[in-house]
């Protein structure tokens, strides 16, 4: 059993059914730049076999389902940058890619102030079969590709792109994007003086959220535990809910990460 699927009972209890898209999609896969562009709550789909997790149509609509916009800026990224991205299928609600299989809200009962009634008193069989088939598959996908660059002598920098709500249990965020990192600041702090330097935007440092071994998955497994440069970049949704805020800022970010490699002289 490898890294990816450590964890992971292989008792088998199938979720996914043939016709139903695979857990990871790509695209530029021949992409020639160093950044790997992932977006781990990519999409607000839930398999077949799970109905609507109890919820209804407009709840699954909502940031608790997914990062609004996040995958439209990832891929408008991807076209500027020459990236690879590497985008997941199913919704947080089902498996969130980005928290540890330990974690607590790694299959949530609970989002901000939403029951979700399809995930309590789940069987650990159920459990296992979320995370081999769609947990396990995307985070296979972007070791593989980091793998492929690595025996090809190509550098990677790692981006994962998320989006954020303007207001989170009545307070408003008054940023307009945010940096997150851990133990690698490097990148978040060339971004943070890049955005400062501008003085349009409000940018927050480790804000609205910030990257742990206990909350996060992406970051700390692809980029940290492989000493790869990287960056958690989260956008405000009501920026990115269309396509020409997804494109304005899928610009600056091209912008702005272009001009903090070569201040960090990381590439």
């Amino acid at each position: 059993m490898d890294r990816i699927e450590e964890g992971v009972n292989m008792e088998f209890r199938r979720l996914l059914a043939d016709d139903e898209p695979a857990a990871f999609s790509v695209e530029h896969e021949d992409g020639a730049s160093p950044f790997l562009l992932i977006c781990d709550h990519a999409s607000r789909r839930i398999p077949r076999a799970l109905g609507t997790l109890g919820l209804d149509a407009a709840e699954l609509t909502r940031h608790i389902a997914w990062d609004i916009g996040a995958r439209g800026v990832a891929s408008h990224l991807a076209a500027i940058l020459d990236a690879t991205m590497i985008a997941q299928t199913y919704s947080r609600l089902v498996i969130d890619c980005n928290r540890p299989l330990t974690s607590p809200t790694s299959i949530t009962t609970r989002s901000e102030r939403t029951d979700v009634p399809g995930n309590r008193d789940l069987a650990q069989v159920e459990r296992d079969a979320r995370a081999r088939e769609i947990f396990a598959p995307y985070h296979q996908r972007i070791a593989q590709e980091i793998d492929r660059r690595e025996t090809m002598g190509r550098q990677t920098i790692l981006v994962a792109v998320h989006s954020f709500t303007p207001v989170f249990t009545d307070v408003a965020r008054p940023w307009h994007i945010g940096m997150l990192y851990n133990r690698d600041p490097r990148l978040a702090r060339a971004l943070l003086d890049l955005i400062g330097a501008e003085g349009r935007f409000v940018a927050g440092d480790n804000e609205p959220y910030s990257v742990s071994d206990g909350t996060d998955y992406s970051i700390p497994v692809h980029g940290e535990k492989r000493g790869l440069p990287h960056i958690e970049i989260e956008v405000r949704q009501d920026l990115i809910e269309g396509e020409a805020g997804q494109a304005e800022w899928a610009g600056h970010l091209a912008g702005w990460l272009m001009r903090a490699v070569e201040i960090t002289r990381i590439a």
